[in-house]
């Protein structure tokens, strides 16, 4: 048998060593012999070899002549049949674990089985486990988990077809047990055209899942003495950038079925997240259907549905859902926003959408959210345009059921007849008068009427005269067919005759003249319509107008301008319209403070021209790097600020800084430095107990 190793390999020593360091690897070699379990033959054996290679290499001449032969490009060794496991073992032991088990493997397989119960087959075997582990732990070295796998698996097959070795069997099985998160990671992780690995990853990720309990573990598993709930849920937040959308809706969907609460959750943001991504709104409803189900402990899902309506364009609903939210919190940052409502529903909106939806998904790119090309796009509008005509129609629909006439049974003898039309007034029916006092009753919602929406009313009730109006013909000759009370009350013929044709005239004049009218005056009055075609206008304002908003996102990213000095006194700024001297002024003071308070030279004390909320947040930053030991020196230059927008009660100026910022521990010792020349940021204003006060900011716009 020729085996892929020289005798430098063999016995361990490079091509450039002396006959010293040849006899002393040597030395050591024998004294380490392998004490896995092999039989003395085969360690005796061993121990020749290597003798036998010292010998040759120690030897000038020798050494001279095989040195010459691997120039020549010779390569490997042969080895006597006798001595082919001991070879196999001193491959093993070079370094080359996968080499020597595919041989060793093979040496096992027919024609080359060896005889049952003999020494060979029992060091073969033993030696086939020890290649396979090593192999396995080699690949996992070059983080190719799934063929660190194969070998495991190899090796455990073979152990079970020779049936020896149940204790290294059983270690093998463990291993094997223990690769499966990382197995799954190196299959998901390859490029999306090998369809087959990923297939077959995801499919080990269900199955995983599924045996653990749920995303919750609720169940012991064999995965729990090695992947406890902390463990997988690291390992699950890695996994996930790795699935697309529609494979997380699939397998979170499939999840919750089995009794996953958790599962539910992350199917309810994948839903939004494709439905905001691909602007497909149908799948913000689904999401809602699920969220709405769900019954979370600790979870306050009145914010996320209210997001949900925010982009279904019904802004009442979202106040209402906000307004609802358990967060004492948000409700008070909501309340106490120096803009209105709407813009602070945006921006939670807004961030929610950057930070927790759109994150964690292959094929959604995370990038800075745009509530303006959302309510921009035309498939949107259209959308939510037929969702208005549906609701409309259904509470149209409804009324008309419960709050317009109901069908009478007539009567049929005079006397019945006349109680009928005597009470006319009580009866809700459509006379003149009763179909105005009924209409007024409809529960129309307030901003959806349009010429459309009137053409499609004014048709609805149009019907439902006509059907009045057979019925009562049909009712009329049932009445004449009975002689009876034609002999008894002739007169009653021309009462009735009379009664269905000025009830038929009165409506239909009513819906053309008065009813039409009513309507176009009310429309005049009302608020425009939330969503509108675009090229139709309503009192000047489209759907970008009144989702308007400037989003405003969460940044650690504070700057202090060097030239400000320690003399600045904190002033409010009362001006109506400040300068923008003025503005730069009350920002520099905020970052000098702010740059002080970091490094731990001073307190925070700007009450009167920075929000709350902003001086909070810096207080937590500096607990938070108390705890880690650490202090932040930022020096930044103001180089240029412009005026973004300005209203009464806001204002947004753009800055751009020249930004140093440096991380040093208690001790002194240096920790990390940025540097950004230019820092874009936006600082907002609000303007609240008659001064001007700085809000918040976006930093790298």
């Amino acid at each position: 048998m020729e085996l892929p190793l020289d005798h430098f390999r063999l016995i361990g020593v490079s091509p450039s060593s002396t006959s010293e360091e040849i006899l002393r690897a040597f030395q050591l070699r024998l004294d380490k012999t392998p004490d896995e379990g092999f039989t003395y033959e085969v360690l005796t054996q061993r121990s020749e070899l290597l003798r036998l290679t010292a010998d040759l290499l120690t030897d000038p001449e020798s050494r001279r002549e095989y040195e010459n032969l691997l120039l020549n490009g010779s390569s490997g060794l042969e080895f006597p049949s006798n001595r082919e496991v001991a070879g196999l073992i001193l491959l093993w032991e070079s370094g080359a674990p996968k080499e020597a088990f595919k041989i060793t493997r093979k040496a096992l397989q027919p024609p080359q089985t060896p005889a049952l119960g003999s020494s060979r087959e029992a060091d073969l075997t033993l030696l086939a486990a020890l290649t396979a582990r090593d192999s396995a732990i080699q690949e996992q070295q070059l983080r190719s988990y799934s063929n660190a796998a194969d070998f495991l698996q190899e090796g455990i097959q073979l152990l079970q077809r020779m049936g020896k070795l149940g204790e290294i069997r059983k270690d093998l099985e463990e291993d094997l047990a223990s690769l499966l998160p990382y197995r799954i990671l190196d299959l998901l992780s390859r490029d999306l055209n090998d369809q087959e690995s990923h297939k077959k990853g995801l499919n080990m990720l269900e199955n995983l899942i599924i045996k653990r309990g749920g995303l919750e573990g609720n169940n012991k598993s064999e995965y729990g003495n090695y992947l406890n709930q902390q463990e997988f849920e690291a390992f699950f937040q890695q996994i996930k950038p790795y699935l697309t959308v529609q494979e997380q809706i699939d397998l979170f969907l499939e999840l919750q079925k089995r009794g996953s609460l958790e599962a539910g959750f992350l199917a309810f943001l994948s839903l939004t997240a494709i439905g905001f991504s691909r602007r497909k709104p149908e799948k913000l409803f689904e999401a809602r259907r699920i969220l709405k189900k769900l019954n979370l402990s600790g979870l306050d899902s009145m914010p996320l549905v209210g997001c949900l309506d925010l982009l279904l364009a019904d802004i009442d609903q979202a106040y209402a859902r906000f307004s609802s939210s358990s967060d004492e919190n948000l409700r008070d940052w909501i309340n106490n926003y120096p803009g209105n409502k709407l813009e602070a529903i945006c921006i939670f909106c807004k961030n929610w959408l950057e930070n927790d939806v759109l994150v964690g998904y292959r094929d959604i790119e995370s990038k800075e959210v745009d509530l303006d090309s959302w309510f921009e796009d035309r498939e949107i509008q259209e959308f939510i345009e037929q969702l208005e005509k549906k609701s409309y129609k259904t509470t149209l629909k409804s009324n008309l059921q419960n709050q317009l006439i109901k069908k009478e049974s007539y009567p049929k003898s005079s006397e019945d007849f006349e109680s009928t039309f005597v009470n006319v007034e009580e009866r809700s029916l459509p006379w003149p008068g009763g179909i105005k006092k009924e209409y007024e009753k409809l529960d129309i919602p307030e901003n959806k009427f349009n010429e459309k929406t009137f053409n499609n009313t004014s048709i609805e009730i149009y019907k439902y005269l006509i059907e009045k109006f057979a019925e009562l013909k049909f009712s009329f000759g049932e009445f004449l067919k009975d002689k009876e009370n034609f002999s008894r009350s002739p007169y009653l013929i021309y009462i009735y005759a009379f009664l269905i044709l000025f009830t038929f005239g009165i409506g239909t004049g009513f819906l053309r003249n008065n009813f039409k009218k009513s309507i176009q005056d009310n429309a005049v009055e009302d608020k425009p319509l939330i969503v509108v075609d675009k090229n139709q206008k309503v009192d000047n304002k489209d759907i970008t107008q009144e989702i308007k908003k400037k989003s405003i996102i969460k940044s650690n990213t504070l700057t202090v301008d060097q030239t400000v000095n320690n003399s600045f006194k904190v002033e409010k700024l009362t001006k109506a319209s400040p300068s923008l001297q003025e503005i730069r002024n009350l920002i520099n003071v905020w970052l000098l403070s702010k740059s002080n308070y970091l490094s731990g030279k001073s307190e925070i004390n700007l009450s009167k021209i920075v929000s709350k909320g902003l001086i909070d947040r810096t207080i937590e930053e500096r607990q938070k790097d108390i705890k880690k030991g650490i202090y932040k020196e930022i020096n930044s230059q103001i180089r240029k600020i412009e005026l973004e927008s300005q209203t009464s009660s806001r204002i947004a100026v753009l800055v751009e800084l020249n930004y140093l910022e440096r991380i040093i521990k208690n001790s002194g010792e240096f920790v990390n430095e940025t540097s950004l020349t230019p820092l874009k940021v936006k600082y907002i204003l609000g303007f609240s107990n008659k001064s001007w006060k700085l809000v918040d900011f976006v930093s790298g716009i």
